[in-house]
């Protein structure tokens, strides 16, 4: 939630259709098993955060999750972090941090109260949104194919949601304002993609969220136990490897070949929410969420088709 690396780093939504070319030796399965083990990788991070949210605010989780991720990438990279920090676009490098931030906090008030696969379906919305914006933002041109199949998309995002029954409330809002925030966070990642390198974007991703939170996290806190306080540090750990693992993904095959199988993020999703709280989705959302996914290959698709590839 993502095309030039690194893409979306906290929540598990699916990584749009990239304008980058595929390497001159392209690997597709190694680029694909990349890709399948980025989506669970995310996917498990967000499971592991909701599981803390239940003795633990918001803010504190979120905050473990940028102060271990920015620690362990400074212990593994050492040696490398001063260049990498060296920006040609502080304000657009500043802008794409905050955005990850304000996604990562609406993602996970939502997730409080939403099942793992309900959350992440909503967040299959981020592509089409992308596509949505790419018109005012980046002066591309969509078709009306490619805004039926976005109305399409919003449709499946109703069926979950189900506006008017109470049945996921406010939390489902504070996803779709996340679906939203992240579509601009993809775009400020193409945009900054054009000036830096991929790995001086990793070092910038989550300079504001650390800062942020380590300010707001006192205000917040309580005192987490031995083995909360592993899951924060796994939190971390999951981050560093899941963009590693994402890197890895669009250097050997790039973001055309990977970006479809970003949606086995619903399988995951499923998955831990069955085996860390007892939840499967219900008809409803796997309905939605199949239409989402339809809209959002076919969004794929149009744009392979505008782009000749």
């Amino acid at each position: 939630m993502s095309t030039p690396p690194p893409a979306k780093m906290t929540v598990a939504a699916p990584v749009p259709p990239a304008a980058s070319p595929p390497p001159a030796q392209a690997r597709p399965l190694e680029g694909i098993l990349w890709m399948l083990l980025t989506m669970f990788l995310f996917t498990t991070m967000d499971s592991v955060g909701k599981e803390l949210q239940q003795r633990h605010e918001v803010v504190q989780v979120v905050w473990a999750r940028y102060f271990f991720h920015v620690l362990l990438l400074a212990i593994v990279m050492h040696r490398h972090l001063p260049g990498m920090m060296r920006t040609r676009a502080p304000v657009l490098q500043v802008t794409r941090s905050a955005l990850l931030l304000v996604t990562t906090l609406l993602f996970y008030m939502g997730l409080r109260s939403l099942q793992v696969a309900e959350a992440s379906s909503i967040m299959f919305l981020t592509p089409l949104i992308v596509t949505a914006l790419a018109v005012p933002l980046l002066g591309e041109k969509v078709g009306w194919r490619r805004w039926a199949s976005i109305l399409v998309g919003f449709v499946g995002a109703l069926i979950i949601v189900r506006p008017g029954s109470g049945a996921l409330g406010i939390a489902a809002l504070f996803v779709m304002a996340g679906a939203t925030s992240n579509a601009l966070y993809h775009i400020t990642t193409r945009k900054v993609s054009l000036v830096d390198s991929p790995w001086t974007t990793l070092a910038h991703t989550g300079t504001v969220g650390v800062v942020v939170t380590t300010c707001a996290v006192p205000f917040f806190w309580t005192e987490p136990s031995a083995g909360d306080w592993a899951l924060f540090v796994l939190m971390g750990a999951i981050g560093v490897t899941s963009q590693f693992a994402l890197i890895r993904a669009l250097t050997v095959a790039g973001a055309s070949t990977v970006a479809p199988f970003s949606y086995s993020t619903l399988i995951w999703a499923t998955m831990w929410g069955y085996l860390l709280f007892g939840d499967l989705p219900d008809a409803q959302t796997l309905t939605g969420a199949l239409i989402i996914v339809a809209s959002g290959l076919y969004v794929y698709h149009r744009e392979r088709v505008r782009t000749g590839r």
